[in-house]
């Protein structure tokens, strides 16, 4: 099992676009200056420890105004011995909510890879850089063909949360598209219902969505992650469960700062 499933389990919930059917509205859920903490169990233990910043300046990317957006991972405690410190982010258009500029920094144990995508989206086409283990020198540059406005692995819940969520129904099955690892993807989304859930910052009423993962060795079962996002204005995850093959790990959240609503 790799060391940052954890971040996946975040990240492949977070990482595609909502489709047409359901309406975008104004967004009013997010702005500058959001910090989520969330603390991640596996088994018995605090294994690691992962925050979704918005920084509280504007960035301009392709002459756009954007929101830079970060999320860091790194592990806890015991789990240190397989050192993990990763950092996944995007430049996510202030109005459009499209992404302009996507990258990710990993390092897990020796494992090393730095990756930025730059996307055209009037030309329906990526920019995938692949950069040396410094992080220093351009190693590959490639081209993809991409959907219209295409989600990345980071901006993907950011739209969700701008998302009229209203008349989604209990068991609705939604394809989604997005952009990740040179490739694009469809998967399905199910809508699971409502639950009121009770954290360390407080009790929600919740969105419960689960995904359906592709075959692998590190999920178990055709539906092992479950994500619970608040029924309000802010729309934050506040939950995330996932069945291992060995195990299972809990995402938490425990800290929220700079909400653009108040609960």
């Amino acid at each position: 099992m790799r060391s940052s499933a954890w971040l996946v389990i975040l990240l492949m919930f977070s990482a595609f676009a909502w489709p047409d059917s359901l309406p975008i509205r104004k967004n009013q859920a997010f702005s500058q200056g959001e910090e989520l903490t969330f603390t991640v169990k596996y088994l018995f233990f605090n294994a690691a420890e992962a925050k979704m910043v918005i920084h509280d300046r504007i960035h301009f990317i392709q002459d756009k105004p954007t929101y830079k957006i970060d999320i860091f991972g790194r592990t806890l405690s015991l789990f240190k011995l397989f050192y993990v410190k990763d950092n996944w982010g995007t430049y996510l258009d202030t109005a459009k909510i499209i992404p302009y500029r996507s990258y990710r920094h990993i390092e897990e144990g020796g494992y090393r890879k730095h990756e930025v995508i730059d996307f055209d989206h009037s030309n329906k086409e990526a920019e995938v850089r692949l950069f040396d283990r410094e992080n220093k020198e351009v190693v590959e540059t490639r081209h993809f063909d991409i959907p219209t406005n295409v989600q990345d692995i980071v901006s993907g819940y950011y739209l969700l949360r701008t998302m009229n969520l209203n008349g989604i129904e209990k068991g609705q099955d939604i394809i989604i598209k997005g952009f990740f690892d040179k490739k694009n993807y469809n998967l399905k989304l199910t809508y699971e219902g409502k639950e009121k859930i009770s954290t360390s910052i407080g009790e929600f009423n919740t969105f419960v969505f689960s995904p359906e993962m592709p075959k692998n060795k590190l999920f178990s079962g055709e539906r092992p992650i479950k994500v619970w996002i608040t029924d309000d204005e802010n729309r934050i995850p506040v939950k995330i469960k996932a069945k291992l093959v060995v195990g299972a790990l809990n995402m938490d959240i425990t800290e929220a700062q700079g909400l653009r609503n108040s609960f």
